[in-house]
């Protein structure tokens, strides 16, 4: 039995320190509010992951350190890099191995399914974070300082997931709503499915094929947004869902509005056209089984 120290219990943070306690392992779960999942193995913990000294303090002696955690969506570039900075430099001090929740940012628009060896080649501002977070561990482990990996996701569905997809379009059409979406509806796109990055996280964790490199979540689904958002009516038993894409002008208006929403333009490029993430060889090596279906992960959205 090990210890596996968790910073973050979003959806993703708290599905992997669930599925760790359930396998027989110890859990440090870290939050600012001690909050997550109840279990006899998950110790839950309030501390501030961009203090060093107590991140390394609770990480003494883990096996792992988990970083799950994810600043508010609008300040990732002042907020990202202290709190990637204390992780990384906690999981140094103690020789825990470290473990990173990323995204598809880092490699900016790309033609085609993307592949794990894709490089950064970030277009956005949230994309030069990502990438940074990456370089910085990265430079790490090549150093020989700490071990390193990356388990990298495409946009989260289920219960407590947070995308575009689930805070524009799943609420709407539970309700009869109609949608406006800031994409093309009729673009492939893949899904992840936040247990799927938990398991992908705990694979990586105890690969030693893991380790100085980025892999990805297989996803749930390649449909179109509208194709998820006919299912998830049907499922239901929800109205035919009214689809349209917002307009240039109503996502200015939305984006003078929401601070969130201001951060959605530069990420438009995910979402006017196909965006698919290839999973080959993280299934591969890692042993990863294919993703859940998807009608189980759209009806955690109708609970």
């Amino acid at each position: 039995m090990s210890l596996y120290v968790v910073v973050g219990a979003g959806a993703t943070g708290a599905a992997a320190a669930r599925l760790l306690a359930e396998s027989g392992e110890r859990v440090r779960l870290v939050t600012r509010s001690g909050s997550g999942p109840v279990h006899p193995r998950i110790d839950l913990t309030t501390a501030n992951a961009t203090d060093p000294d107590r991140l390394a303090e609770l990480a003494a002696g883990a096996a792992v350190l988990m970083n799950c955690a994810m600043p508010p969506y609008h300040r990732w570039p002042e907020l990202f890099p202290p709190l990637a900075a204390g992780l990384l430099g906690a999981a140094e001090r103690t020789g825990a191995d470290y473990v990173m929740l990323g995204n598809v940012y880092a490699y900016g628009p790309v033609d085609g399914p993307v592949t794990e060896r894709a490089p950064d080649r970030p277009s956005s501002v949230k994309g030069r974070v990502r990438a940074a977070m990456w370089a910085d561990a990265l430079a790490a482990h090549r150093a020989g300082r700490v071990r390193v990996t990356e388990v990298r996701a495409s946009d989260f569905l289920g219960a407590g997931a947070v995308s575009p997809f689930t805070l524009l379009v799943g609420a709407a059409v539970l309700t009869g709503q109609p949608v406006a979406y800031p994409g093309d509806l009729d673009a492939p796109h893949s899904w992840t499915y936040t247990r799927d990055a938990a398991r992908t996280l705990v694979a990586a964790a105890r690969s030693e094929q893991s380790w100085g490199r980025a892999w990805h979540v297989p996803s749930v689904s390649h449909a179109p947004a509208r194709e998820l958002a006919v299912r998830l009516a049907e499922l239901a038993g929800a109205p035919a869902p009214r689809l349209d894409r917002m307009s240039a002008a109503a996502l200015a208006e939305a984006a003078r509005l929401d601070p969130v929403m201001a951060e959605v333009p530069e990420m438009l490029y995910l979402y006017d056209r196909p965006a698919l993430l290839d999973s080959a060889a993280t299934e591969a090596a890692l042993g990863v089984s294919a993703a859940t279906p998807l009608d189980t992960v759209l009806k955690e959205l109708t609970g």
